[in-house]
């Protein structure tokens, strides 16, 4: 069992900056592929960015490319986003994710997830 915990959402206006993080418990973490997903209201839950156990491979959904960085922490099994240049249609849940599958974008390729934290982008 793996358990999730994000955290660092917040409300902010367009332009500023935002870090997510997201801590593992229960099990190895070092071999999984982490990501971050974002669902809007009324909206489906969709990709933001992933990562793999060593760092060197970072995938991003096309919308937060040069926006959002994802990165990851082994020895503190965390995993990070930072966020800039932050859009209203930005606004979202965020959640954290974790399965086996590199690179993968839909949700039903993924194990665990967190609950959630709330990010708002409004002026």
């Amino acid at each position: 069992q793996v358990q999730l915990v994000e955290s660092g959402g917040g409300s902010v206006q367009p332009g500023d900056s935002l870090r997510l993080s997201c801590a593992a418990s229960g099990r190895t973490f070092n071999t999984a592929y982490m990501a971050w997903f974002r669902q809007a209201p009324g909206k489906e839950r969709e990709f933001v960015a992933g990562i793999t156990w060593s760092g060197r491979r970072k995938d991003y959904a096309d919308s937060v490319k040069g926006r959002f960085t994802i990165s990851r922490d082994n020895a503190k099994s965390t995993v990070f986003l930072q966020m800039n240049s932050l859009k209203p249609e930005d606004t979202a849940v965020y959640y954290c994710a974790e399965g086996p599958f590199v690179g993968g974008i839909r949700t039903s390729q993924y194990e665990y997830w967190g609950q959630g934290t709330q990010v708002t982008v409004s002026s």
